[in-house]
């Protein structure tokens, strides 16, 4: 499986991916490593507590890398989620739709995981 084989399988942009990591190398290097980064655990054991300040730095931390990844679905919403607790931003979603959220994360990566494990394997 090539990089950009991995992208189509995850639903990934490999474009935007490369417009910020500039090559490959870099990027297999990154994708690899995103799995294993606790970035989207962060976020999932915030939601776990729905501890305000918590799901705002982990939202915020996970949308960057992310974006970064070119994971933009993820990044979508953890950006939702940390534009929900960003200080100064008032309520806009119930807990229950931020729990939904959350699971929709947790699915995503695990789909994300599965695809980047198997491209390691191939």
């Amino acid at each position: 499986m090539t990089l950009q084989e991995l992208y189509e399988t995850i639903g990934g942009d490999y474009d935007q991916a490369l417009q910020v990591l500039r090559v490959d190398k870099l990027l297999d290097k990154h994708i690899r490593k995103f799995a294993s980064s606790g970035v989207v655990e962060g976020l999932l054991g915030a939601g776990e507590s729905m501890d305000q300040t918590e799901l705002f730095e982990k939202a915020h931390a996970c949308k960057g890398v992310c974006a970064n990844l070119g994971l933009m679905k993820l990044s979508k919403l953890a950006s939702e989620i940390t534009e929900e607790y960003r200080p100064g931003n008032a309520r806009t979603l119930s807990d229950e739709e931020v729990k939904d959220r959350i699971a929709a994360i947790r699915e995503l990566y695990a789909q994300t995981a599965e695809g980047i494990r198997k491209y390691e394997e191939s």
